[in-house]
Parts: structure tokens; sequence; C-alpha cells
């Protein structure tokens, strides 16, 4: 499953701002609440699940990028969304600096495979620093969509 296919214009954030990791972590489930993707009950639900999962290991994986991502019994089928913070968030990441780009990943608890080879795609997309640097620099959320779809393509 390509990224872009989990993402809609009102799951993508630009000029996101956040002061902390808990602060994004809780401002993009209000991004999935406010899509209707999450249910608003199960949102402190989620948000525990996410903390326990930077609990073990950060997700800020360096380069600026966050990839929060978690599985619960909650979640009914993969959702994700995506942030673009121009100033950079504080995000644990591993290389020390701070974080711009954000993608949140959702999953069911027995979506492993599906949910590994999705963290795997962002990963994959994010090593580019031209693709990075377009994500940063997008006006709109369809703009972003097509950055995406077209990187997608590239990696096949």
């Amino acid at each position: 499953m390509n990224i872009s296919e989990l993402l809609t214009v009102d799951t993508i954030k630009l000029n996101f701002s956040a002061k902390d990791k808990e602060e994004v972590i809780e401002q993009m489930l209000d991004i999935l609440v406010k899509a209707k993707k999450i249910s608003k009950t199960h949102k402190p639900k989620i948000q525990k699940a996410l903390i326990a999962r930077e609990n073990l290991g950060s997700t800020g994986i360096g380069q600026g990028v966050g990839i929060p991502h978690a599985k619960d019994d909650c979640i009914k089928k993969i959702t994700a969304c995506c942030a673009i913070a121009k100033k950079g968030i504080d995000f644990d990441a591993l290389d020390g600096e701070p974080a711009q780009i954000f993608f949140m990943l959702l999953a069911p608890k027995e979506a492993t495979g599906e949910h590994l080879k999705t963290l795997a795609k962002i990963s994959r997309l994010v090593r580019a620093r031209f693709f990075r640097s377009s994500l940063i620099q997008c006006k709109t959320p369809d703009n972003l969509l097509s950055i995406l779809k077209r990187e997608e393509g590239e990696l096949g």
C-alpha cells in the first residue's frame, strides 16, 4: 500500500507547530479525529500506545523526520497523517536534529506485516534530501500528495 493512498487533504497539516514530542503526537491525533479517521473516544488509548512506543526508542529517525507509530486493537485499518513543521520541533531524533516532517502511522494489532512494510516505505521515501526539501516547501496538501505520488511511482 502506498502512503499517498493512506493520506487525504484533511490528514495533511502544513505550517504545523508544536512545542515538543507529546504535543506533536496530540496534535496529529487531533488531525485524525477531525478527519474522522479515528474516534475521539479512542484518542487517549491510541495516544498512550504512541507514547509507550516512543518510550521504547524514539521514532525520530533523523534527517528532520519523525514517524510516530503504534498498533492498537481499537484501530480498524491502517491510518496515517502527515504534518510539516517549517521551524522544526525537538523529537528526540537519533541525530539530535529537530524534525520538520512527521508521518504518523496507526495500525490494527494484527496488521504487523503491513504496518512494518508501510513504515519501511516511509523510511525509503524520506531518505532522499530533494524529496524531504520538496515536502517542506509544499504550499497545499494537494501539492504534498502529488509530490508523494510522483516519488512513490519512481520508487516502484
